[in-house]
């Protein structure tokens, strides 16, 4: 019996105590109610400026992104960057000179991703939490004088399409190689991380060493067309890609393959047809006929603001001149006339 309660007792003494395992995080308690209870203002946030960025009916934005202590982004899949736990990104919207809203996104231990989104008031000294439903405000500045506030399923509708719910930081948004052209290109501003600022502090790890060396950018047979693509890219790419759900045109380019993601562009855009069409349209309507703008498709969804019909199908009221300007100009280009593929 004495060496049985001897050994019992060797091996309760050789296991590890309760205490010293790792216990799990536990996971966040709701939303904060004010956005200064997110960390914004009193974390470490890295300031950034994707280089095409996303048209949201003329808003000035400001970005940024926070990592927790020790932590970094996994970029061994260009592509696909793998963001910890703890990952919190905020983006703020603004016209006329002060801030409307700023949306919040986070990684939760688990790896799930929340968001939300806060109203600023009009003070700006303080921004809170906006209804799960999301709504309309009266904003001087926006179109029509009405800003909509998405709900967090909306947001959940363009950031999980994606390979990675993060938009507008990966290779090539942040890829210090900028398109002069890319329409509504701001500079990037002192202090605003790429990849090699991330790399160099260890926020960034993985990257595959040439892409630092010779950061990406869009394969394209000239500068209109590496123009229009980067504007596609983050505009309709995050719906239009090849992660997930099959779709019909694929826009999202990738850092790890450029030429053959823009030749894969160049083709469905100029030969495949798309699923809708106009009712008066004929049997060989395209989304791409070149030199013919007017005939085009694409830009005709470019231009509506039909809900059946208009592309992005969210987050604007008004259309995008300018990047409707991007991608006539590709349109027209001499260079696509020559090389038009047959259907």
């Amino acid at each position: 019996m004495f060496p049985l309660l001897l050994a019992t007792a060797l091996l309760i003494a050789a296991a590890p105590c309760a205490a010293e395992a790792p216990l799990p995080e536990p996971l966040p308690g709701p939303l904060p109610e004010y956005l200064a209870d997110t960390g914004y203002g009193r974390l470490e946030m890295l300031p950034f400026s994707p280089q095409y960025p996303l048209w949201t009916d003329g808003a000035v934005k400001r970005r940024w992104l926070h990592l927790p202590a020790g932590r970094f982004i996994d970029a061994s899949r260009p592509d696909a960057w793998e963001f910890p736990p703890g990952t919190r990104l905020w983006k703020e919207f603004g016209f006329a000179g002060r801030p409307v809203e700023t949306r919040y996104i986070e990684r939760l231990p688990d790896g799930r991703w929340r968001y939300a989104s806060y109203l600023w008031e009009v003070d700006g000294r303080s921004a809170r939490l906006a209804p799960e439903r999301g709504v309309v405000l009266a904003v001087e500045g926006a179109p029509g004088g009405r800003y909509a506030v998405p709900g967090r399923l909306d947001c959940t509708a363009c950031h999980e399409g994606a390979p990675v719910p993060v938009l507008g930081a990966g290779a090539l948004q942040l890829s210090p190689d900028r398109d002069p052209l890319a329409p509504h290109a701001v500079p990037a501003r002192p202090g605003d991380a790429d990849l090699a600022t991330l790399s160099a502090r260890g926020w960034l790890r993985g990257l595959p060493a040439a892409l630092l060396a010779s950061p990406p950018r869009i394969a394209a047979q000239s500068p209109a067309e590496r123009a229009a693509f980067g504007y596609l890219h983050a505009n309709c790419g995050h719906c239009h890609n090849d992660h997930g759900a099959p779709v019909s045109l694929v826009l999202a380019q990738s850092a790890a393959d450029p030429a053959g993601s823009a030749a894969r562009v160049r083709a469905a855009l100029l030969v495949g047809p798309d699923r809708w069409r106009p009712a008066d349209a004929g049997p060989d309507v395209r989304l791409v006929v070149p030199g013919q703008p007017s005939a085009s498709l694409l830009l005709a969804r470019m231009r509506s603001r039909d809900p059946l019909r208009q592309m992005p199908p969210l987050g604007t009221r008004a259309a995008d001149a300018e990047g409707i300007a991007a991608v006539t100009s590709w349109i027209n280009h001499p260079l696509l006339m020559r090389k038009e593929p047959q259907p």
